[in-house]
């Protein structure tokens, strides 16, 4: 008790009180900015461990290669391939599905376990049932997350084309893999659990049903710590040569692993922008808050220092109450973001196939966030400390000499010409402290911008959907084929009831080169005047593919340091596995993926196959689509069915669930801060003002002439502010889109207008209610008492 009942701690405890709206709005800020670090970093770290263990534990696979079919002779030879430390092979094959009660075709991917003992390389995890018994043709595992979304249980049937051949499947157990935390069809763009699904089968019985009786197309890869993984892959890829081998990969380019690691990039920019942005604002109100202090102290300070309290005293003493600010933001902060972070999990639970996912900020983490606090904190009060600091007793315990408004005056009789006294008064208090002025518009300024930011990143998925799936994917079908055929397969599909329109596309794997730049990319045929597969250039035009040459996106572009008229080598890795040079002839904007277009025929001739196909967009009859289901699952070549609404629908629900929840999350974060800003300005001028105030109701003025002084100036602070708060914004949002896009996904910038009105608009109510409460706080005043204290 003896502790805090010395006079700087009893002075403390009465300026916490005194100032408690302003300190409020100032830790709540701060708050704001400590809870998105923990929910971000948290989450960041509850991935990072989650996956790493997982991944550990199942020992995922370090590369990744396909053949057509290959001697399980090779393996050996594979494994005396130095760093490698470990090989298995296995059989790969693609499924249509026929789910009882889904009337749209389901496509799939079989894998084979081990007939005897678990795989060595990305074991399962089995979460229901039993493994499969290798003497049985019809038992399989099943992706748990397929079989919750259809409602299939243990022991449950289902039908599928097998290589050609219909075969009933029996569901033993449910299982999660490494190799499928997310899990999506191959050529899709979004996961969608009820129309792609995983199952695994015993060796024995896959090399029965795909003829590879001693041989395999799949290989699978441990490394040693030492190991050069590219080193690795170009001797896998000389042995699987003669082998139809279709290059081997590493596993940061495996499709699973690419999403979860695109995501956690996606954390670490919004752990560097968003709790910047929130923390910069809190030291900016701190510094306005304690600076106004200060300056009202000024005889105060003076006081202390010659009743002997030392300069260190006395900077303590401020210091400690920004850290009680500091501390409680940190308090709430770290339970807000902790909480909020559970969600998040739950979330990503749904998104990323784990066994498990907790959320864990981990103490790094708290410790981190607090660290961050207090530097906000002590920067956001240091200036204002230095000047408490520097103060000498003689001079502070005197009235401040007066400032020279002599050339202020003349500016305001000339601008105030047409004003009445209350305008006057307004217009010569900005003047005469334009830099409180110009303070007060920058934190509305920043407050406005971060919504503004934070509310654009909508815009720009609003943009790439529209763009992708209105303006480029207009066919209603894909269909995806096993191998390559002739022509003459865009004329099946065209006899199949319900199909209006047919356009053919081919597919190429390739790893495409420029100097010293590399990407493992894939060349797309399609036709010359695309109808329903669009290409859009970046005034939303529908674009042509030339008839000679490659026309790349523009994100490839970047990745591989190319413009138009440069040079590009292709190197396929299938069939006769040619190297092709091609010039880039026009830029393209894609935003999911980064493909490589060219005319269908000058592919195949390059290719040397004839007219083949790798699939067609179909454009339907929507009254026949159940009939055409049928045949789609009845023919023995297709290997994918993709559905774009279906693939739009889940797009849109996976962009609602993810960004939408973090936007909501940053846009009430920041109306809290716009409010705290706006309220803090006004609370602050009212509290420097009150003896002005006061004094002008005992001389007769009534009380909206009174509040008209302070509320006037509050609106001119939010209409200067208006501008620069949508510049700043437009500014926050193109950081934030252009942080996120990657070789993935490439997130247009489009800020549309009606998002910077909107945040204006909230801004403009957030200062409307703090003008409410200070104009009651202004009829509220004790003029006795307010009189009384002395300038």
């Amino acid at each position: 008790m003896h502790l805090f009942a010395t006079p700087l701690n009893k002075k403390l405890l009465r300026d916490l009180w005194r100032l408690r709206g302003p300190l409020t709005a100032v830790g709540l800020v701060l708050a704001c900015g400590i809870m998105v670090f923990i929910m971000f970093a948290g989450m960041l770290r509850s991935l990072e461990v989650t996956g790493s263990a997982y991944y550990e534990r199942t020992r995922f696979a370090d590369i990744f290669a396909y053949a057509k079919r290959a001697p399980a002779a090779l393996e050996d030879r594979l494994r005396r391939i130095a760093g490698v430390a470990s090989v298995e092979s296995r059989i790969t094959g693609a499924l249509v599905i026929d789910v009882p009660g889904f009337p749209e075709p389901v496509t799939g991917t079989l894998h084979s376990v081990p007939d005897l003992g678990r795989p060595g390389i990305n074991d399962l995890v089995l979460r229901k049932g039993r493994w499969v018994d290798h003497r049985r043709a019809d038992e399989v595992l099943v992706l748990e997350f397929f079989a919750d979304a259809h409602g299939l249980d243990l022991d449950d049937e289902i039908t599928a084309t097998v290589n050609g051949k219909k075969q009933r499947l029996k569901i033993v157990g449910t299982v999660l893999s490494p190799e499928y935390i997310y899990a999506i069809a191959p050529g899709s763009i979004v996961p969608d659990n009820k129309r792609y699904g995983v199952f695994w089968m015993a060796r024995r019985q896959l090399e029965a049903a795909y003829d590879m009786d001693g041989a395999f197309n799949s290989l699978i890869m441990t490394l040693r710590r030492d190991a050069r993984a590219q080193d690795v892959v170009d001797q896998v890829d000389t042995v699987l040569d003669r082998y139809g081998g279709t290059g081997a990969y590493v596993r940061a380019d495996h499709i699973s692993d690419r999403f979860l690691t695109n995501e956690m990039d996606e954390l670490r920019t919004q752990i560097t922008i968003l709790p910047s942005v929130f923390l910069g604002v809190a030291a900016f109100l701190l510094n306005i808050v304690i600076m106004r202090l200060v300056a009202t102290e000024r005889e105060i300070i003076g006081l202390l220092k010659a009743f002997g309290y030392s300069n260190r005293q006395v900077a303590g003493h401020y210091l400690a109450l920004v850290m009680t600010v500091v501390v409680a933001a940190f308090v709430i902060g770290c339970s807000g973001g902790g909480y909020l972070g559970r969600g998040l999990a739950n979330l990503y639970a749904d998104y990323f196939h784990f066994p498990f996912l907790y959320f864990r900020a981990g103490l790094s983490g708290y410790v981190l966030a607090g660290g961050v606090a207090v530097l906000a904190g002590g920067l956001g009060a240091m200036s204002a400390i230095r000047a408490a600091v520097r103060l000498d007793p003689a001079d502070a315990m005197r009235p401040p000499a007066p400032a020279d408004y002599s050339g202020i005056a003349a500016m305001a009789r000339s601008g105030s010409r047409f004003l009445d006294g209350p305008g006057r008064m307004v217009l010569r208090h900005i003047l005469r402290h334009p830099r409180r002025m110009a303070m007060s518009v920058i934190g509305v300024a920043l407050a406005m911008g971060l919504l503004t930011g934070a509310s654009g990143n909508m815009d720009a998925i609003n943009k790439m959907t529209f763009v992708t799936f209105e303006q480029s994917q207009l066919q209603d079908i894909t269909v995806t084929l096993v191998d390559p055929r002739s022509r003459g397969v865009v004329y099946e599909l065209a006899r199949l009831p319900g199909v209006q329109t047919v356009e053919p596309f081919r597919s190429v794997p390739a790893i495409l080169k420029a100097g010293t730049r590399e990407k493992r990319q894939g060349l797309s045929g399609v036709v010359v005047s695309p109808d329903l597969n669009r290409l859009i250039d970046d005034d939303g035009m529908s674009v042509n593919p030339p008839e000679e040459g490659l026309m790349i996106s523009r994100s490839l572009a970047r990745t591989l340091g190319v413009g138009i008229g440069d040079m590009v080598r292709a190197d396929i890795t299938e069939g006769r596995r040619p190297t092709l040079d091609l010039r880039v002839t026009a830029l393209v904007d894609a935003f999911v993926g980064t493909p490589a277009y060219m005319s269908v025929g000058t592919l195949n001739r390059l290719m040397d196959e004839g007219d083949a196909v790798s699939g067609a967009y179909l454009a339907i009859d929507p009254s026949r689509a159940d009939d055409l289901f049928t045949e789609l699952r009845a023919m023995p070549g297709v290997a994918g069915v993709e559905l774009t609404q279906a693939a739009y629908r889940t797009f849109l629900d996976i962009m609602d669930e993810n960004m939408g929840r973090a936007i909501t999350i940053n846009a009430a974060f920041s109306c809290l801060i716009i409010f705290g800003v706006v309220y803090n300005t006004a609370r602050i001028s009212l509290s420097e003002r009150a003896r002005e105030l006061a004094s002008m109701r005992v001389l007769g003025f009534h009380r909206a002439e009174v509040s008209f002084i302070l509320l006037a100036e509050l609106a001119l602070v939010v209409l200067v502010a208006l501008p620069l708060g949508a510049g700043f914004g437009a500014l926050l949002s193109y950081a934030i889109v252009s942080s996120f896009s990657s070789d993935l996904f490439t997130i247009p910038f489009d800020l549309q207008p009606e998002t910077i009105a909107s945040s204006a608009l909230i801004v403009v109510a957030a200062a409307g209610v703090s003008g409410l409460i200070v104009r009651r706080r202004i009829d509220r005043l004790d003029l006795i008492k307010v009189l009384k204290t002395r300038e």
